[in-house]
């Protein structure tokens, strides 16, 4: 992944006025066209926004060395914010503009280790966007076989933008 595809200080990254005046999929289709940032955290990370339609995004990534737990294995943590992420962006394709989401909780159910390197894909898909919440289910599968790495569900508080 190149540094360029992230916004590398805060005067980079979208003010709130420009946040509340698009929707959620305007929004990240404009991160895809790279006219908006992606997230900071995904460069820290090593993960990346790669898709985004109604109802669904997708992020491919792989963790390194500086994500490994004392026992040399992929910290959970990972996991949940790579599923985070691209639940919470699922939702995001349902808001209209001047509204704007938050986690409320989220669940991780690690099936598979994850090893250092492997390239993975995580796709967030809502399954109910209300007036006030919404609910989405991730999956995390390596991009080589297809096996299933984790699942994830979350619960997200739709609000006000402003």
């Amino acid at each position: 992944m190149h540094d360029a595809f992230f916004a590398a200080s805060p005067a980079e990254m979208p003010d709130r006025a420009t946040l509340a005046s698009l929707s959620g999929l305007d929004f990240l289709s404009r991160v895809m066209a790279g006219t908006l940032p992606q997230a900071p955290i995904a460069r820290v990370l090593n993960f990346r926004l790669v898709a985004v339609s109604e109802g669904e995004a997708v992020f491919h990534g792989a963790p390194r060395f500086d994500h490994l737990n004392p026992m040399s294995g992929v910290h959970g943590g990972w996991y949940g914010a790579l599923l985070d992420s691209c639940m919470g962006c699922a939702v995001m394709t349902a808001l209209q503009a001047g509204r704007a989401y938050t986690t409320l909780e989220y669940k991780v159910n690690i099936l598979r280790a994850i090893p250092e390197g492997c390239e993975v894909a995580a796709v967030g898909r809502l399954a109910h966007a209300g007036r006030s919440t919404a609910v989405a289910n991730g999956e995390i599968r390596d991009r080589a076989t297809g096996r299933l790495h984790a699942t994830g569900t979350t619960t997200c508080l739709i609000m006000d933008a402003a």
